[in-house]
């Protein structure tokens, strides 16, 4: 299997604050990764710098064996990203906003047919204005999959939805990855972690604390849930 994501000592740091120290990872092609961590720990800078929409102080980052700033637009193409804060015009359609988003890529995906797999094939023609938060999400995950990625980027991706719809959404990302999707995210649900990653990686104050498979982890804190390793590993910073 080759490397969708390769990072190699990545740092930044806001006023004097260091936020990033050192990161490596690296993300095979086909698979789930996760990265977590408690609130600050430095997940969505990580992946803003990743992604070159963020200038990283140091360190070197590889994209489908592309470089993120040298080669935005073949990027472009094959990378979807949903941020943990989606934004756009609050009276604009689904419709509407879906096939601005499709008009943007060379050989989009289905969007009408995401929408239904993700359970909004019944909002189209309503304003996202009056979606609820979980129909909002799952539109931003819909919008994240309109290019037909190679690797997606997923920040908080369930955050708002019932118990039902977080295994919906599940269901449809192991089926995507079965079709050779990457996917990389971050969740503060580890149940999710558990389901999805194949990998996973913990940060604390910006430094990567563990490295492995949800089992590895649990072994390494001697926990016999993944939850409880996990607050073991980010006590100190959940903390704070």
């Amino acid at each position: 299997m080759s490397c969708a994501v390769s990072v190699k000592g990545l740092r930044k740091s806001y006023g004097g604050k260091t936020v990033l120290d050192g990161l490596d990872l690296s993300v095979e092609r086909g698979t789930v990764f996760g990265l977590l961590g408690a609130n600050g720990a430095g997940k969505t800078t990580a992946i803003e710098c990743i992604l070159g929409t963020k200038r990283a102080d140091g360190g070197t980052v590889s994209l489908l064996d592309l470089d993120p700033k040298k080669d935005r637009r073949r990027l472009f193409q094959k990378v979807g990203v949903q941020f943990q804060e989606g934004d756009c015009q609050s009276e604009i359609r689904v419709s509407e906003l879906c096939e601005e988003t499709a008009c943007l890529y060379r050989d989009p995906a289905d969007w009408k047919d995401i929408c239904v797999r993700f359970g909004i094939g019944d909002k189209l023609n309503s304003a996202v204005k009056g979606l609820s938060g979980g129909e909002r999400q799952r539109l931003f995950i819909v919008l994240a999959l309109i290019p037909d990625p190679e690797l997606v980027f997923l920040d908080e991706l369930t955050t708002g939805l019932d118990a039902r719809a977080r295994r919906d959404v599940w269901k449809i990302l192991s089926d995507l990855k079965a079709e050779g999707l990457t996917i990389f995210l971050t969740s503060h649900f580890m149940d999710e972690v558990e389901a999805l990653c194949d990998e996973i990686c913990v940060l604390k104050q910006g430094r990567t604390v563990f490295r492995g498979t949800v089992e590895q982890a649990k072994t390494a804190c001697g926990c016999d849930h993944f939850e409880e390793a996990y607050l073991m590993l980010t006590e100190q910073e959940a903390a704070e």
